[in-house]
């Protein structure tokens, strides 16, 4: 059996000594009783992935050694970009949770007209911070050494008005009356970046839909039929992933790293 894997937030090096975040230690004595001399894998999200032991353990704190850096990654060669509505209930936790699985290297939270949960302020911080810790989790559950990035939420029509940073992407939405289909588009550029825009429960607004097609989003079908929002955009990943990138072997459209 492998040994369990954690991410640290602090920085790792070989030779090192680390004390477990709260978390983490509660998890690695309490849950899976590791003790003194066990082995387990801990990354820090810049790359690669650290072989450690623990070292000490006492009443829910443990201090781990840092024995080794393994070169190893397991990202999508597709810069693959979530830009996903506020979703009611725990469908959103639920969705980063299996963006994070299929290769998704940024995650943009937005709040669009039909969005049923309404978050501002301070609730929409602790939501943010809850989000990135359920992302972190589902790369040490898929063995990701990188993190994807969480965005700030805001409103969709704000990150519409902006326009993309760095290379031109492939920008596409989900529209059960498109006409075209995944495997109608023309593959990505030669940066491989790939921008996906699910709306909420009830899609995105006629007016949304209209501004996404003026900021470059082509419209697409997934089939005859209605797919519910926590559906549709795994199921447009996954198609992704086997069209255009590491579902199909593909290793070589570059690394795209969160």
């Amino acid at each position: 059996m492998n040994p369990p894997r954690f991410f640290s937030p602090f920085p790792l090096a070989e030779g090192t000594r680390v004390e477990l975040p709260e978390g983490v230690a509660r998890h690695a004595t309490r849950v899976l009783r590791l003790g003194a001399g066990d082995d387990l894998t801990l990354f820090d999200g810049k790359g690669g992935e650290y072989a450690c032991r623990i070292d000490f353990r006492d009443r829910g704190t443990a201090v781990a050694e840092v024995l080794s850096w393994r070169d190893v990654e397991r990202e999508s060669p597709l810069g693959l970009t979530l830009v996903q509505a506020l979703q009611s209930g725990e469908k959103m936790d639920l969705t980063m949770q299996k963006a994070v699985e299929l290769g998704v290297g940024h995650i943009v939270p937005v709040v669009s007209q039909r969005s049923v949960v309404r978050l501002a302020g301070e609730r929409a911080k602790k939501r943010v911070v809850h989000w990135r810790a359920v992302v972190a989790s589902a790369c040490e559950q898929c063995g990701r050494n990188r993190v994807p990035e969480v965005a700030e939420l805001e409103d969709l029509r704000d990150w519409l008005g902006r326009p993309p940073v760095g290379a031109k992407p492939m920008r596409l939405m989900l529209d059960p009356d498109a006409s075209m289909t995944l495997d109608t588009c023309h593959r990505p550029g030669k940066a491989g970046t790939v921008e996906l825009l699910i709306g909420a429960e009830g899609g995105l607004a006629p007016e949304e839909t209209d501004l996404a097609l003026l900021a470059g989003f082509v419209a697409v079908r997934l089939g005859p039929r209605v797919l519910r929002t926590e559906t549709a955009g795994m199921a447009a990943l996954a198609a992704i992933q086997c069209l255009w990138g590491d579902f199909a072997g593909n290793t070589e459209a570059g690394t795209n790293h969160a």
